[in-house]
């Protein structure tokens, strides 16, 4: 970037605005799920477990998304793709406001899927085009905790419209949210890719980028790592409501814990952006796998994870030192896997944002369909992911280095 350019944007306005724009499909996932009942009562959605179709359409078009706006940013540019993506969330967000139908609003979803994706895979080649190795890793903690926090305040956000309005005011919310970050992008955010740089779209350059990143042995590694990693926070997401309130019988305390456990991410991925130029990316992430294979063994191997008596203060210890160590690993993945992707960001952003969330969506759900009224599945899954990423890790890693 030319740093002589008026536009050129500080490192906390970088930071919060890549953070806002990659929260985009958390608040589009979360700020809606409070308004599950008067939406199904609303558009008269029978059986009424068919309302989840607003969370797993949102999840088929991100998914297609990122496949198509990968490519496309890298043909034309990132501020182009972001906009795009935005203008389609916008429109999504409109259907839905005055969708008549449940049809309608699935529509709206998958369209708001498709936009949020845009903004994902071009934050994550934007970073790229600026920055690499633990320079890219310490940018990409401090945005990855901002993206981690949308979801502790997004169903707070949706609890709070729905006491004074309607469930469509949430989408008034997402209107006015994407309209802030397409300002913010026009006024304050420089193109990233000089035109030397771009490729052409056409099925041979697509493909040649997609065989560029599949044929890197560390991008894939750790995209596979990262699917894992995903995986088991899937897992914990979909039990979380059964281990809280039925295992623990917290009740109306359940968002509370939830939220304890979710801010210590937030706060280990800020600790690993101040330390990880220090420390190194392969340090940081050998000792953040081998925390999580120690802290959840620890408490397999300790406590009778049937009875919940006494236990919930244990397992909030562990849960918190669980998550501090993902926050340690979830800018640090997403680096290692782009380090070698400089001349196809987007592409390789895309497909690395499809293949771990496929591959953390199949582990997840395997994890929250084995919740048998115990913690064994869960713990299980986070003993899986301590074992499988330091063995991934270790034969990912440069020979030469010290751990």
């Amino acid at each position: 970037m030319n740093s002589n350019s008026p536009r050129t944007l500080s490192k906390l306005e970088f930071v919060c605005l890549m953070g806002g724009l990659m929260s985009l499909v958390a608040l589009a996932i979360d700020a809606v799920l409070p308004a599950f009942e008067p939406i199904a009562t609303s558009l008269s959605v029978e059986p009424h477990n068919h309302v989840q179709w607003v969370i797993s359409v949102l999840f088929a078009g991100f998914v297609i998304g990122q496949l198509l706006f990968g490519p496309m940013s890298d043909a034309f540019g990132r501020r182009w793709s972001i906009l795009m993506g935005l203008g389609l969330f916008t429109i999504g967000s409109l259907i839905g406001l005055f969708s008549l139908s449940f049809e309608q609003l699935l529509l709206a979803r998958f369209l708001q899927g498709m936009g949020a994706a845009a903004s994902r895979v071009t934050c994550v080649a934007i970073i790229r085009d600026r920055m690499s190795g633990a320079d890219m890793a310490s940018m990409m903690s401090y945005v990855m905790a901002i993206f981690i926090f949308a979801p502790v305040i997004a169903p707070s956000i949706g609890e709070l419209i729905l006491s004074f309005s309607g469930w469509r005011s949430i989408f008034v919310f997402y209107l006015i949210f994407a309209f802030a970050m397409a300002c913010w992008v026009l006024l304050r955010l420089e193109e990233t890719l000089d035109h030397q740089r771009r490729t052409a779209l056409s099925w041979r350059a697509v493909a040649k980028n997609f065989a560029h990143v599949f044929s890197n042995k560390q991008t894939m590694g750790y995209t596979l790592a990262a699917g894992i990693v995903f995986g088991a926070l899937v897992g914990y997401l979909n039990s979380a409501q059964q281990t809280f309130q039925h295992f623990f019988d917290t009740g109306g305390q359940f968002a509370i814990y939830f939220g304890i456990s979710a801010f210590s991410v937030g706060i280990a991925s800020i600790v690993n952006g101040r330390f990880v130029k220090a420390f190194g990316i392969n340090r940081i992430c050998t000792l953040a796998m081998i925390g999580i294979l120690c802290i959840s063994g620890g408490f397999y191997a300790l406590f009778d994870l049937t009875e919940p008596q006494g236990l919930l203060l244990p397992y909030m210890v562990t849960a918190c030192g669980i998550f501090f160590c993902y926050g340690l690993l979830f800018g640090n993945l997403n680096s290692l896997t782009m380090e070698h992707m400089n001349m196809s960001a987007g592409t390789a952003s895309a497909v690395i944002g499809c293949l771990s969330t496929a591959i953390g969506l199949v582990i997840g759900t395997v994890i929250g369909q084995l919740y048998d009224d115990s913690l064994r599945p869960l713990m299980l899954g986070f003993i899986f992911v301590g074992v499988s990423t330091l063995i991934l890790h270790r034969l990912l890693m440069p020979k030469s280095h010290p751990l």
